[in-house]
């Protein structure tokens, strides 16, 4: 409804009728866990107006294949989008500077990451077990990538040997 500002924490957890879903421009935040386990959303419109998702909001959104964020977006939670298993691209906007703690881990079908020249940091597991993740270039402005962000992804050995290189072996283990 109009007027809605904030989707709260588990507000709609586990509703697996939900299959389509556009948050309207009057949203700002999305809550932790706000979307969590909705197993047959497969369609999600984020509006321009959100900058903050909660951790964990869309984890285990099992049949979300396509994602846009915004590029009002300023903060995506830890394991925010965790385990959304049919997720195929993503684009991270220009407003983002942290990727947090298991972000995008398990979404085994990501194939395509964008990552903006803004980003700065990459957290623990963030991608970790995108395991048909083969490729992904690394701005110059990321100066730090926590252990295992890449863990179990299908990189080259020259592009595990040049990110291991900038920032450590430990990025995959």
């Amino acid at each position: 409804p109009a007027g809605v500002t904030t989707i709260c924490n588990s507000a709609f957890w586990c509703c697996s009728s939900l299959s389509s879903l556009v948050i309207p421009d009057s949203v700002t935040c999305i809550g932790e866990s706000a979307f969590m386990s909705c197993t047959s959303l497969f369609s999600l419109v984020i509006s321009d107006s959100v900058t903050s998702i909660g951790n964990e909001a869309f984890g285990g959104c099992t049949s979300l294949s396509s994602l846009v964020l915004p590029d009002s977006v300023t903060c995506i939670g830890d394991n925010a989008f965790t385990f959304c298993e049919s997720l195929c691209s993503l684009v991270i906007p220009d407003s983002v500077t942290s990727i947090e703690n298991g972000a995008f881990w398990g979404c085994s079908s990501l194939t395509n990451i964008v990552i903006s020249d803004s980003v700065t940091s990459i957290g623990f597991y963030a991608f970790s077990g995108c395991c048909s993740l083969s490729d992904i270039i690394i701005p110059d402005g990321v100066t730090h990538i926590e252990e295992r962000a890449f863990y179990g992804c299908n990189f080259s050995n020259n592009l595990k040997q040049e990110l291991i290189s900038r920032f450590g072996i430990e990025i995959f283990w």
